[in-house]
């Protein structure tokens, strides 16, 4: 079903849309800028100790619950107007680029500026991938905004220096690019969800997009949204929850024993680790700090970091409803094997 209605009856102003919507993202902001406060108020009406395992995991989850559901609808609702300009063909092409690569070096950029944990990415990955943009660049965003973005930067740089900090820099931003080329390469589009593939296949034509009137566009918004965030909404608090219960009880002494043998198979054996967990680059570092302090090797220790908040699962139980199983495997694939050999290269420059 095409998500762009070409109906706009005479009595609807754009104007009065336009003031709506202005005031609703004046809303969205205000109640966005008061989740922390908001959760940690939940969590005071509980019997639980905020400090305890079970009130870390239940305050992980009252914040990021309506945080990521919030990013979903505003975003899904961003692109399906951003769509309404662009027919998808068009918009492949500008975004792919015309030198191989160019589409991936661009949105790993565009990762880096966005301070998104890895669940906090999937709702601008599920909208680029709606909007026709090529499937290897949207991984490379997804890969390159919970890795390399500049609030793990400084952290990273306060921890261990502004020489280990700039590899790290250069290594993700690389992997992001690499890996999101190499899925691009591979052809894998028809490996998306049924429902992603019927939506790119009942957009308009560019003469369509052309004639479409500003309250059509603001309605496609209204459609995605209601189309995209009804498949996706109950998934996000699955993963969600069962991150937050990992968060709450992070198994630290198992992780420093793992980590701190000079065995060739601690790197493996940390990213194995890392991918059941889920945080972001802000709540990983200071176990990244307690690791290190503890005598843990530097490359296992940013192997198992850069798999927590790039391969967490659940981001991979979000994306199941826009991947099939195969493509998920190959993403887990590809970016695990950078992922390691950032992990050998650091545990031997380091």
């Amino acid at each position: 079903m095409s998500l762009i209605s070409h109906e706009n009856p005479p009595r609807e102003n754009p104007w009065l849309w336009s003031l709506a919507l202005a005031a609703g993202l004046v809303g969205w902001v205000a109640l966005y800028r008061e989740l922390p406060a908001l959760s940690a108020a939940l969590v005071r009406l509980t019997p639980l100790d905020p400090a305890s395992p079970a009130g870390s995991a239940l305050a992980f989850f009252f914040y990021d619950v309506p945080k990521v559901l919030m990013l979903l609808g505003l975003i899904v609702f961003a692109m399906g107007v951003l769509r309404s300009f662009f027919a998808p063909e068009r918009t492949r092409a500008l975004l792919a680029g015309r030198r191989a690569g160019v589409g991936n070096v661009l949105a790993a950029l565009l990762g880096v500026v966005t301070p998104f944990c890895s669940c906090s990415a999937v709702p601008l990955f599920i909208g680029l991938v709606s909007a026709g943009v090529p499937l290897g660049v949207t991984f490379s965003f997804l890969i390159a905004a919970p890795m390399v973005n500049e609030v793990a930067l400084v952290l990273l740089f306060g921890l261990v220096g502004w020489q280990v900090s700039a590899v790290y820099f250069g290594f993700g931003l690389g992997l992001a690019m690499v890996a999101g080329w190499v899925i691009g390469r591979l052809g894998l589009e028809g490996w998306l969800q049924p429902w992603v593939r019927d939506l790119l296949a009942t957009a308009p034509a560019e003469a369509e997009v052309a004639a479409m009137p500003l309250v059509a566009r603001y309605r496609a918004g209204l459609t995605a949204l209601g189309e995209i965030f009804g498949r996706v909404w109950i998934w996000v608090i699955l993963g969600i929850a069962m991150g937050a219960l990992i968060h709450g009880y992070v198994p630290e002494g198992l992780m420093v024993r793992i980590m701190g043998a000079e065995a060739w198979w601690s790197v493996p054996a940390a990213v194995a680790l890392g991918i059941p967990m889920y945080t972001n680059a802000a709540g990983v570092i200071p176990i990244v700090e307690a690791l290190l302090g503890k005598g843990a090797a530097l490359g296992t220790v940013l192997a198992f970091m850069m798999s927590v908040i790039a391969l967490s699962l659940p981001e991979m139980i979000i994306l199941r409803q826009v991947l099939s199983l195969r493509l998920i495997a190959v993403f887990i694939g590809v970016v695990g094997a950078g992922i390691l050999a950032v992990g050998y290269l650091f545990n031997m420059l380091f």
